[in-house]
């Protein structure tokens, strides 16, 4: 029997480094080789572990391209955090929203993910989902409450609005995301971002603007 001295446990800030260490190397090559290029051979060497120590935090390779999506969720879902429903500032709430959203979503790393997570959507439709529902859905429900309370004050006239949040964020995409996850363009710069997101407040307003009538 072994005495309690004999019985080495990492300690907790060692075994969060050396995961954090695995799932950067694991990144890495998600992103530069794809899914399925990307041996568990290969993420371990990049990222400078054993195999024996990657499985020992990873049961396969889909639990690891789990981990990674969790963590691009967890990012996402800072977005509109601070959003105040208070803030009857519409416009200026929409910029501020639309900025913060594009800039993450038109990232360098950003299309990477996105290619990666289409490509294997089909065969792993979990992963698609929780993409989805997380870093999708989960910015459009955000918008969408501040709108209802906006609407709610009578300061926008909205009856479904989760649509027209959804409009909102696809307005904001218009000429920056396609072209930049087909790789046909760069990532686009601040100024050109801020350029489309006006004009995509500027629609929303025409639309949604004005004094509720009740």
């Amino acid at each position: 029997m072994n005495s309690p001295a004999a019985l080495k446990v990492a300690p907790v800030d060692e075994d969060s480094s050396k995961r954090r260490q695995i799932l950067d190397g694991a990144r890495r090559m998600f992103m530069e080789f794809g899914f399925d290029a990307a041996s568990m051979g290969e993420i371990a060497r990049t990222a400078g572990v054993s195999k024996g120590t990657l499985y020992v935090y990873f049961a396969d390779k889909c639990a690891l391209f789990q981990a990674i999506v969790e963590e691009i969720a967890q990012v996402h879902g800072r977005i509109g955090a601070d959003i105040d429903l208070d803030d009857h500032d519409v416009p200026g709430s929409l910029r501020r929203f639309g900025m913060a959203y594009m800039e993450l979503l038109c990232r360098p790393e950003g299309g990477s993910a996105v290619r990666t997570i289409m490509a294997i959507a089909e065969r792993m439709p979990e992963i698609g989902r929780r993409y989805y529902s997380t870093i999708i859905a989960g910015s459009i429900n955000r918008l969408a409450q501040y709108l209802a309370a906006q609407s709610q004050a009578g300061v926008v006239v909205i009856d479904d609005h989760e649509l027209a949040a959804e409009q909102f964020l696809k307005s904001c995409q218009a000429t920056l995301f396609l072209p930049f996850v087909f790789q046909t363009t760069p990532s686009p710069s601040r100024e050109r971002i801020a350029y489309v997101i006006d004009s995509a407040v500027r629609m929303f307003m025409a639309a949604y603007g004005g004094e509720a009538k009740r």
